[in-house]
């Protein structure tokens, strides 16, 4: 760390500045977010050594190394299955690989329980640029209708718009993810400043997340970024003034939008028809049904996939492998398989098999008791903690079970959930040892 030393930068300000790079990696691909991802990891366990392995462990962390090792297990397992079956274009130990790579997010939620525990990471950084980058690809979006290209020269492709993204189709998610933060940059760290003009700021900032996710023709994003707003001003008392503007508005904007523009008045309206289809074959029973809307076929695709590997499942990335050897299999369907189940839970039950699922949802619902019910229900120190708000919710809308979202093991995706948890675990964590102390 010499060029620390040079150019007087101390560590803290160091460990910050790739803090704050994290939504703008988001922006410049998967690449970019590993790299900033390992810097992170490296840099802070060489600038603080052993001492990042010696936060407190508890029941949690015993389960998320279970977790891992399952991911490690199941990938030898199956991958000497490819290789007993002679499996050559599947690559010899492509799955251990992978499972051995994906242990550096069990790096990242101790790294980033070491940093907020021990008060090296100023979080005023990290909504700082989560605003700025939810502002800029707003703002992208909407020029990118207007214009016909973004700032980069990027089209959209066919009713959707994916702005800094190019074609790949992410832009509202992105928003959705990280736009919340903005509401509480100003409350939290800068109310002194402009804490009187947050009547303005407020629906400003809503009006210009929420036109870019509409634009952005990212339906489910537009879902959870409605439904994480909504539990904010459900459980935040000092949020409920702003309940009737925000209706008010979404009403007024998307009326305008959906009346007056043919493209978003066509995404919105085949998604309600793709709702309504699947509520009705399920009402109905009828699974078997030529009308069955993508979505859904890719969701009924898992279960005869999951038999396969019932217990401790196939290993990451392997369901577009094993989707396609499933007994159950239609041939004579256009649709076969994709990639992934397009739900995290479903992925989990055939990744890592019952075993697997049993454990991520005992942690999920250990995080919910020590973050959640510990911040609106129970009596804690966490009462008083303003800054775990946005972490709460998100993460909440994050691991909501029913939606569509993209694969559960992919740098994006995995990225995103362990940053929510290491920062949430560490803020309840440090409470918790506040309270022991006195």
């Amino acid at each position: 760390m010499y060029l620390l030393s040079k150019f007087q930068v101390s560590k803290s300000n160091y460990i910050n500045l790739l803090i704050f790079l994290i939504p703008v990696s988001f922006i410049a691909g998967n690449m970019i977010v590993n790299i900033n991802l390992i810097l992170l990891i490296l840099s802070t366990l060489i600038l603080y050594g052993n001492k990042v392995f010696k936060i407190r462990y508890f029941v949690l962390d015993k389960l998320f190394f279970a977790f891992f090792f399952l991911v490690l297990l199941t990938g030898i397992i199956n991958d000497y299955y490819f290789y007993s079956i002679s499996l050559a274009w599947k690559g010899y130990f492509t799955t251990i690989i992978k499972s051995i790579f994906f242990l550096k997010y069990l790096l990242l939620y101790i790294v980033l329980r070491y940093l907020v525990e021990t008060n090296t990471l100023n979080l005023k950084y990290f909504f700082s640029s989560c605003t700025l980058m939810s502002v800029f690809v707003s703002f992208d979006i909407i020029y990118q209708f207007f214009n016909g290209t973004d700032i980069f020269g990027y089209e959209g492709i066919k009713n959707k718009l994916g702005g800094p993204f190019g074609d790949e189709l992410i832009a509202g998610g992105y928003i959705q993810r990280f736009s919340i933060f903005s509401f509480f940059l100003i409350p939290l760290f800068y109310s002194n400043q402009f804490g009187k003009y947050l009547k303005i700021i407020i629906p400003i900032l809503f009006i210009i997340f929420f036109i870019g996710i509409v634009l952005s023709g990212n339906r489910m994003p537009l879902i959870l970024f409605l439904f994480t707003v909504s539990l904010i001003v459900l459980f935040q008392k000092q949020t409920r003034k702003y309940f009737l503007p925000s209706i008010i508005l979404f009403i007024l904007i998307f009326s305008l939008l959906f009346n007056f523009n043919n493209k978003v008045k066509y995404n919105y309206m085949a998604f309600y028809t793709q709702i309504s289809q699947m509520m009705t074959i399920v009402l109905e029973k009828d699974f078997s049904s030529k009308r069955k809307p993508p979505y859904l076929k890719e969701f009924t695709s898992f279960h005869g996939t999951w038999l396969m590997n019932k217990y401790i499942g196939g290993g990451i990335k392997n369901f577009r492998y094993y989707c396609h050897e499933r007994s159950n299999i239609d041939k004579n369907s256009k649709f076969i398989c994709n990639m992934h189940p397009h739900n995290y839970y479903l992925e989990i039950l055939t990744e890592t098999g019952v075993v697997g699922f049993f454990l991520i949802s005992i942690i999920f619902i250990i995080i919910l008791h020590l973050t959640f019910l510990k911040k609106y229900f129970l009596k804690s120190k966490l009462n008083d903690n303003k800054i775990i708000i946005a972490f709460i919710f998100l993460f909440i809308a994050e691991i909501f079970p029913i939606k569509s979202t993209g694969s559960f093991f992919t740098t994006g995706n995995t990225t995103y959930l362990f940053l929510l948890i290491g920062i949430l675990i560490g803020l309840a964590r440090k409470d918790i040892l506040i309270e022991k102390k006195y």
